[in-house]
């Protein structure tokens, strides 16, 4: 348990991903009946950009850096960038909100938000950060176990994020593991999957594995930052989002050509797909 989120916090992989996590939440919300949201390795909840770890990557500068003054946001990035304004009311950047934070500030006074993190430090923090919102149950524990711990919810709405780090080699078979269980246990449950786009041999696989989850459509969302074939480089990210709510494909349609010519670095790109069309 090495990885540390800090070092990486506000990069393009987190725009993309957070950005898409405050869309599928506002498409939940359409509805009256509220939702569940459960975060499988939540991390620290929130992050300081200008502390040492965000500092010796400097990361950020090229993912949420890139859009922090940007003056041609689209309006569908609004309810994102109004969380990091509301963070740094002072105009200069400094708090980067994780998954948590989003979910916590986002979500309605009548939904929960379920946290698992297993690393005990972090989880120690991210209860720290959590304290005083009592919608919000943090568990310490192993990040796998969630989707057999947690589904199905009283609500019978729920919006799950799997983002392990991706430090063993087959934790992308563990997130379609992880998959498969959700819908097992609770067929609507709305789960996106955030991946690295590193070695296109494990990629091919791990589509495959996705495909024969049974969930009952899939939606692949990928951003590109590199080319493909750039060695040892983190090229992109992607998005495997199970049950997407009416509307995500639509709004991602918009947002995805932003985000690729905003955040691409020697290469911007994207592209979108359905892994099980319905």
């Amino acid at each position: 348990m090495n990885y540390r989120h800090a070092y990486h916090a506000g990069n393009h992989a987190d725009v993309f991903k957070h950005l898409t996590l405050t869309r599928l939440i506002a498409l939940m919300a359409r509805k009256e009946q509220p939702f569940a949201y459960l975060d499988t390795h939540a991390g620290l909840g929130l992050y300081d950009l200008k502390g040492d770890q965000a500092t010796r990557t400097g990361e950020w500068l090229e993912g949420i850096g890139r859009l922090w003054n940007a003056t041609d946001l689209p309006a569908l990035a609004s309810d994102y960038l109004q969380v990091l304004h509301d963070m740094n009311p002072d105009g200069e950047l400094r708090y980067y909100p994780g998954s948590p934070e989003l979910a916590r500030r986002l979500t309605r006074e009548r939904e929960r938000v379920l946290l698992n993190e297993k690393h005990p430090e972090d989880g120690r923090l991210l209860k720290e950060n959590m304290k005083g919102d009592r919608r919000v149950a943090v568990h310490l524990g192993e990040g796998w176990h969630v989707p057999r711990a947690l589904l199905p919810v009283a609500e019978k709405r729920a919006v799950m994020l799997i983002d392990p780090p991706f430090e063993q080699l087959d934790e992308m078979k563990r997130c379609a593991v992880a998959l498969k269980e959700a819908i097992g246990r609770m067929r609507q449950t709305v789960a996106a999957i955030w991946y690295p786009i590193k070695d296109t041999r494990l990629l091919r696989r791990f589509y495959q594995d996705l495909a024969e989850t049974g969930a009952p459509k899939l939606l692949r969302v990928e951003l590109f930052v590199h080319p493909l074939d750039t060695p040892a480089s983190l090229n992109g990210s992607g998005l495997a989002i199970a049950n997407p709510p009416w509307g995500l494909e639509e709004e991602l349609r918009e947002l995805m050509p932003y985000l690729a010519q905003k955040l691409g670095q020697t290469q911007g790109g994207w592209k979108m797909d359905w892994l099980i069309a319905e």
